[in-house]
């Protein structure tokens, strides 16, 4: 992986007026996916959205714990519709 494509966890974490220990207790719960080269941890690009999305949670006062069952829940949420709308085309077609 390039390191243009990976962004400083501190830098991250300054940027969004958050703790470092957030981003490993997240990387700890496996929601975030870091990279760590020469003992300094960065962020995928890929994992930006959704780490931001976590940090809005953090925001509102919501603990590790709290955050890792709510991004449970919207995973199971986004697959349930991803199943009803392959299940709308699927239908369309005997229409």
């Amino acid at each position: 992986m390039k390191t243009a494509e990976l962004i400083a966890a501190n830098d991250f974490c300054v940027y969004h007026n958050v703790e470092y220990t957030f981003i490993t207790s997240l990387h700890e719960a496996g929601l975030v996916e870091v990279t760590v080269i020469n003992e300094i941890v960065f962020i995928p690009q890929t994992e930006l959205q959704k780490l931001e999305k976590l940090v809005s949670l953090y925001e509102l006062d919501i603990n590790v714990a709290g955050i890792e069952a709510i991004s449970h829940l919207l995973d199971r949420v986004e697959k349930l519709q991803e199943d009803v709308r392959y299940l709308k085309n699927r239908l369309s077609l005997y229409e």
